[in-house]
């Protein structure tokens, strides 16, 4: 497609973990992005629902690409070499593996081979599923929340252990930065005419962007409660944790539990079946 038709739209390949590193190199030349599916979330579970893949072929194509973009990075004229870094996907649902092992889990893939992304899918059974699956698909808002959780990983600067104090799942009600908040209320309010940016974007409702914009306008003038009602923070979830200089929260004495309470997810109104 590069050669022939001279292609320059984006192209996504996805390589199997046994291929040969030379056609994984060739691969990188022409592709802006690779990825290789580790597909579930322990070798316990590749052993039980896809035996035929292994855990260590898995990471050597995943080193096999990140060695390639180390040497595109090292060396200004080697070749090109999926631009884009490398990813992966995750299946979600199809045994008990809880969350705090998957987000450990993307955690160390970050960290080991600099996935840009890992892709979390949620399980689906299909009729006639063999009796080592689930019979019914995990909540979809499980999967969001992953999501939510992996971009506090990669952007925010969380670490897994921060999100888990042990083995367990995200909480489906509250985000999981919300979740965060309301475990360390020692941390909060945060007066934003003062506090460092990083803790800034670890309140509930205010993102990286907004709290750029903070920082930029604390240089100017003090900053004041109309000014995130400007910037289009979530107001309603933001307000307990912040100060300004015209503004104190009056729930700053009330319990992670109320707050929880006030502050969580409400269930969105659903069609009902027409035979009810």
């Amino acid at each position: 497609m590069r050669e022939e038709h001279d292609f320059r739209g984006y192209i996504h390949l996805k390589t199997i973990p046994d291929a040969d590193p030379a056609l994984i190199a060739e691969a990188g030349r022409y592709a802006d992005r690779l990825s290789v599916n580790i597909e579930l979330p322990t070798e316990a579970s590749l052993q039980t629902l896809a035996p035929e893949k292994k855990i260590v072929s898995i990471k050597q194509a995943m080193q096999t690409i990140y060695t390639g973009e180390q040497t595109v990075r090292n060396e200004p004229r080697a070749p090109r070499f999926a631009p884009a870094g490398q990813s992966t996907q995750l299946i979600v649902g199809a045994d008990d593996t809880d969350d705090s092992t998957i987000l450990h889990g993307a955690e160390a893939l970050y960290g080991n081979f600099k996935l840009r992304r890992v892709y979390y899918s949620a399980f689906s059974p299909i009729p006639n599923s063999p009796k080592s699956v689930p019979l019914a698909a995990p909540p979809l808002m499980r999967e969001h929340r992953l999501y939510q959780a992996d971009f506090l990983l990669r952007s925010y600067g969380f670490s897994a252990n921060e999100l888990f104090e042990g083995p367990g799942h995200l909480a489906l009600d509250i985000d999981p930065k919300l979740a965060w908040a309301l475990e360390h209320r020692e941390v909060f309010p945060l007066d934003l005419n003062r506090a460092e940016p990083t803790l800034i974007a670890r309140i509930p409702g205010i993102g990286l962007r907004t709290t750029q914009r903070l920082v930029d306008l604390r240089r100017e003038r003090k900053i004041r409660f109309e000014d995130l009602a400007r910037m289009r923070c979530v107001l309603a979830k933001a307000k307990p944790f912040f100060i300004t200089s015209d503004y104190h929260p009056q729930q700053a004495d009330s319990t992670s539990v109320l707050l929880r309470e006030q502050l969580r997810d409400r269930p969105q109104p659903q069609q009902m079946g027409l035979w009810g």
